[in-house]
């Protein structure tokens, strides 16, 4: 089984969302849209099904770093675990700064903060390819001698914190509290477009690092979340990519090698003088409106009931993960992707989003069937169908309606 302390806590953030999502709609307060907070779950799925595979070889490489080169051999004792918090915590600072200050680091990070809305489901909305880049400031624990062990608790530890600080229904806490550590006002700014908030409060579980280098700005006007260049899309696997292909549609039009090496290692929002110079955030126009679109109450229901499912078969993935031979660990990951993107392109309206759901109904039999060949395999092959056929009638009633809207 699993033991990341971040899988584990998966039912627990999903009560919490629940909770959060209730409490606000009896205040009436609209931070929660069905299409963003799915879209930012679905981020977090992929994250963490891509993380199956390159966590493996990455952890691997921090044990090969800490076992070869580790200056000290810090064994596993209880204050191994505080110490190695802080440290992780002070090199996550720079991971974090640095995601937001190099353009290519940026690629990665950027996910996370492409939802328009705040709150507890944002804090799911993770990038897949940031590790990449932000593994390498980890090194130095493996090279204090941290253990794998503590060094992937402190880890997961530092994440979960960073779960609750992302919402609007805590206000402020105590001052010596907001002093010391991260908490949802700080990080508000941090995920704010306003051009006084860009780049501020990178800090992870404690904000004394934003104190102590100057990057810190308290929460004295509405936040306005999002990125400056929005997103405007439903799709999990596209957010992952969106900015490296605005990057890459950039370092095109560059024809210095030395402008386009600049172009990725500078701030976002660099360019060369010739092509009008660093491109400030813009002020918040007062009658901007957040992306949305119009999709059918039918349809909403349809895709949450598919994501509601598959939300289930991808936790029980994420704990036995270790479990799985690789043949069914990649059939389970592509699968899983696959979904998160149609159900991306059924928000979207995208023409060819039927055809691809279809496809995607028709593969889940093949898939479950196939992962419980060898035990259970006449209830597996029942559970199948019955789902085949109630999704398929459902879906085609759903077509069918849009179709005659359509025609209307």
């Amino acid at each position: 089984m699993n033991i990341n302390p971040t899988v584990i806590a998966i039912p627990i953030y999903f009560l919490l969302i629940g909770f959060e999502f209730i409490v606000l709609r009896l205040k009436k307060h609209k931070s929660y849209r069905l299409k963003d907070a799915m879209t930012n779950i679905n981020c977090g799925v992929v994250s963490q099904i891509t993380g199956a595979f390159l966590l493996v070889t990455l952890f691997s490489a921090y044990t090969l770093i800490e076992e070869k080169f580790g200056f000290f051999n810090i064994p596993i004792v209880w204050w191994a675990f505080p110490l190695a918090f802080v440290f992780f915590d002070f090199m996550y600072y720079w991971a974090h700064r640095l995601s937001h200050e190099i353009n290519l680091f940026w690629g990665g990070h950027s996910v996370h903060h492409q939802s328009e809305e705040y709150n507890l489901s944002v804090a799911l909305r993770q990038s897949s390819t940031q590790i990449l880049w932000t593994f390498l400031f980890y090194l130095p624990l493996a090279l204090a001698g941290i253990d794998p062990i503590v060094f992937i608790t402190s880890q997961g530890l530092n994440l979960v914190y960073q779960f609750w600080i992302h919402t609007e229904s805590i206000k402020k806490m105590p001052r010596w509290f907001e002093f010391i550590f991260n908490t949802p006002s700080h990080h508000r700014v941090h995920h704010a477009r306003n051009p006084k908030y860009i780049d501020k409060n990178h800090a992870g579980t404690l904000i004394i690092w934003d104190r102590l280098f100057k990057t810190f700005e308290k929460e004295d006007e509405p936040p306005h979340y999002g990125i400056t260049k929005p997103l405007k899309s439903w799709n999990p696997v596209w957010a992952n990519f969106a900015h490296y292909s605005a990057i890459l549609s950039d370092l095109k039009r560059v024809p210095s090698v030395k402008d386009k090496v600049r172009l990725l290692f500078k701030k976002p929002g660099w360019k060369p003088e010739y092509m009008g110079g660093f491109e400030k955030a813009p002020d918040i126009h007062p009658a901007y409106e957040k992306f949305e679109n119009r999709t059918s109450v039918r349809l909403n229901f349809y895709v949450s009931f598919q994501f509601l499912v598959l939300m289930t078969s991808t936790m029980f993935f994420l704990y036995y993960v270790n479990e799985l031979e690789i043949s069914k660990k990649i059939i389970s990951a592509l699968f899983i992707i696959f979904s998160v993107a149609s159900f991306g392109f059924l928000f979207e309206n995208r023409k060819w989003s039927r055809l691809i759901e279809f496809i995607r109904l028709i593969a889940v039999p093949i898939a479950f069937i196939s992962l419980f060949y060898s035990k259970w395999l006449t209830v597996a092959s029942l559970i199948a169908i019955a789902y085949l056929i109630i999704s398929l009638i459902w879906f085609i009633q759903i077509k069918g309606r849009l179709a005659l809207l359509a025609q209307k």
